[in-house]
């Protein structure tokens, strides 16, 4: 295995380097793109880490998962099944410096969200409203970002979804890396880092405003130089930006997500968490498809979501974090 890397002088460097997310340094998005384009992920077996323990990651199984992160924002991870453990997101988080959980209102008192198909109740009931909203039922899912109607200060930059029982049929994950998607879209880009790319409509109850208007960019830099993304594939209550630029931009990423550029096509991956699989990620894009549920033993995940990357995965790879991805593809669980 590779040494570790030294942080600081990864940071130096890539800021020397310039940031490929500089719409006009085009040389150093050249060299990223390039080991970008090489380094993505060709299959799901690419992005697997067997886990012994979530609670307790040996050395390997975090240098494993890091690597990944680093290359593809994303890795997958597989434990042995053990049923109905809600602190495993958690756990498993804090093991890779996520701790701010995002506690939104549909979680539970933990902020770890169980989705999972729920009945039609009013809202403030045990049920909580949730089958008002898309993940809590059977329905597929377009693809999106989580957190799309937060504020850019609650800005969701980690994820994990663990699976505890799949649906018997269909409940397929589709994933794409945003830094792929960015180079799909470069020369429309600049369009989609407006302000006001982007704007999701006030959401309104019987108390009144129940949460404001949140305008923002589809793609940003973060303070430590990573590229976010925020976007939803949702028709309705989105209100875009009104210039060409933006309707054609926004055009391009619709026909990229719905497969319709051939070389893109391939970097979509798509597959069916089984139970003790589970996600962590940089809040990449993401769908579902629809499933068939058995009451007597429904889909089961459990979501944390974090205001936070994962420590140690570097934003954009440098030569340094290039050197030290070659790790080996799956540990042994």
């Amino acid at each position: 295995m590779s040494a570790p890397i030294d942080e600081r002088a990864s940071a130096a460097a890539a800021a020397d380097a310039g940031s490929p997310f500089d719409l006009d340094d085009e040389r150093a998005y050249r060299l990223w793109r390039e080991r970008k384009l090489d380094e993505r992920a060709r299959g799901v077996d690419d992005l697997l880490v067997g886990l012994r323990d979530a609670h307790a990651l040996d050395a390997a199984e975090r240098a494993a998962l890091l690597a990944r992160l680093t290359r593809t924002n994303m890795a997958l991870y597989h434990v042995p099944a053990t049923g109905e453990d809600p602190t495993l997101p958690r756990a498993l988080g804090a093991q890779l410096g996520l701790v701010r959980l995002d506690a939104n209102w549909l979680a539970g008192e933990d902020g770890i969200s169980r989705i999972a198909v729920s009945a039609h109740t009013e809202a403030g009931a045990p049920d909580g409203g949730r089958a008002d909203y898309i993940p809590y039922t059977d329905h597929a899912i377009g693809w999106h970002t989580d957190g799309y109607y937060h504020p850019e200060a609650r800005s969701i930059r980690g994820m994990i979804l663990h699976c505890v029982r799949p649906a018997p049929h269909g409940g397929r994950s589709g994933l794409l890396d945003h830094e792929l998607a960015y180079i799909a879209l470069r020369d429309a880009v600049r369009a989609l880092m407006a302000a006001d790319a982007m704007t999701i409509p006030a959401r309104v109850d019987e108390a009144g405003v129940a949460r404001a208007a949140q305008p923002g960019p589809v793609f940003s830099v973060d303070a430590d130089g990573a590229l976010h993304m925020r976007y939803t594939a949702r028709t309705r209550s989105i209100a875009w930006r009104d210039d060409d630029a933006t309707r054609n931009a926004v055009d391009m990423l619709a026909q990229l997500l719905a497969g319709r550029w051939c070389e893109a096509a391939s970097w979509m991956l798509h597959l069916r968490l089984g139970a003790g699989m589970g996600l962590v990620c940089h809040n990449v894009l993401h769908e579902r498809s629809a499933f068939a549920d058995d009451p007597a033993a429904p889909r089961l995940l459990y979501r944390a979501r974090y205001l936070d990357r994962v420590a140690g995965s570097t934003a954009a790879p440098t030569a340094s974090a290039t050197a030290a991805s070659a790790s080996p593809r799956a540990v042994p669980g």
